[in-house]
């Protein structure tokens, strides 16, 4: 390649390099990494479940303070305490049971099937990939054995000594990025289930305890004594168009919010 110095008035030839020499260099300073068995099967289930499920998604914020309190109360009185997961893993499948569509599945005819049993798929991570261990009848079971059950599963899918049976089925998936300081995210459905809920981060937020009202109107000077600081969770659900309408979407949601935000409904 030819240069033109205009100061001088002299052109010089630069020479650079051809692409053959391009992409040795590039060649040289990068690794092939095998790819395990499970990751190809994750990566073609995942593709599969965004090609054919219509996906779409809906995001709820819960105040989570008096759930913080009662995890407080179960280490002073127990010295031991369940996860906010455990605890999400719970509301998740009392609201399931609220709203049992959300735990269907599309049979090959085109049939909607509702599943009895309430069974939670939990996200966990592994060195071979994602994996989703299922807490079965997590309706039916408290925090602490929730808790339990998490922790076993948890510690097998670690080292592949899950059963199969133990993995394989479930009715709804819970993913919980928050514990790792992700504000908010979507996540992909969980073949043949129709529905996952993406867990966010709690974060302060500041709220007006009350609004006065006068002839019907809110006031819109808000007192400084009016202000609290609260704990909120952000929590994205998606949902299989298909099955789960706008409406069954947001009534799991403010089903899963009122357990979250009054944690003693999920002691009745």
């Amino acid at each position: 390649e030819i240069s033109y110095n205009s100061t001088s008035g002299t052109a010089t030839t630069e020479s650079k390099p051809d692409d053959a020499e391009i992409c040795k260099e590039v060649i040289e300073n990068v690794s092939d990494v095998s790819v395990s068995t499970m990751r190809k099967v994750i990566a073609t289930r995942l593709t599969e479940s965004k090609h054919e499920l219509p996906h779409y998604y809906a995001t709820i914020e819960c105040e989570i303070d008096e759930l913080l309190e009662l995890r407080k109360f179960y280490k002073r009185e127990l010295n031991r305490a369940p996860s906010l997961n455990d605890m999400i893993i719970r509301a998740s499948a009392l609201a399931l049971r609220d709203v049992p569509i959300l735990k269907s599945q599309l049979s090959a005819d085109g049939k909607v099937v509702e599943q009895e049993q309430t069974d939670i798929s939990v996200a966990v991570a592994t060195s071979e990939g994602l994996i989703t261990p299922i807490i079965t009848n997590a309706d039916k079971k408290g925090f602490m054995e929730i808790s339990d059950n998490v922790r076993d599963l948890a510690s097998r899918a670690k080292t592949n000594k899950l059963k199969l049976e133990e993995f394989q089925g479930g009715c709804f998936t819970i993913s919980n990025l928050g514990m790792f300081g992700v504000n908010d995210f979507t996540a992909v459905i969980n073949l043949p289930q129709v529905a996952i809920l993406a867990v966010g981060s709690g974060a302060e937020r500041v709220k007006i305890s009350h609004r006065e009202q006068e002839n019907g109107f809110i006031l819109t000077h808000v007192d400084e004594d009016q202000l609290e600081s609260v704990s909120v969770m952000s929590v994205s659900l998606s949902a299989d168009r298909r099955i789960v309408d706008d409406a069954s979407a947001a009534q799991f949601l403010q089903s899963f919010k009122t357990y979250v935000s009054n944690p003693k409904l999920m002691n009745l």
